[in-house]
């Protein structure tokens, strides 16, 4: 299975946010169902990891994804993009057969 990345400009706001929370803290990453194309992206702050937690780390960015997740997510990019409607954490999913207008949710 192919692994999830971050990329440069995720790792360095993810660290920025981390910065400013309590020691230890590290950002989850979880897809669940809903939103308007069948699942979606929740991003967390959270101080404890699971056992079975995929644990990726870039710089100073730490994220945390479950194992039923990384199935969704697997091959994908966590990016953070800064463009004229707005900032926003992005995934470059290459499962994801369709998304909607706002890019936070996604079938497969």
């Amino acid at each position: 299975m192919t692994s999830v990345t971050i990329s440069e400009s995720a790792a360095r706001r993810i660290g920025e946010i981390l910065k400013s929370e309590p020691e230890g803290a590290m950002l989850r990453v979880s897809v669940e169902g809903g939103g308007c194309s069948g699942f979606q992206y929740k991003f967390d702050i959270e101080r404890a990891k699971s056992e079975d937690d995929l644990v990726l780390t870039r710089e100073n960015a730490v994220v945390l994804i479950d194992p039923v997740s990384v199935n969704y997510m697997a091959g994908s990019q966590i990016d953070f993009v800064d463009d004229l409607i707005g900032q926003s954490f992005k995934i470059n999913n290459p499962q994801a057969t369709a998304s909607c207008g706002c890019g936070t949710s996604f079938s497969i």
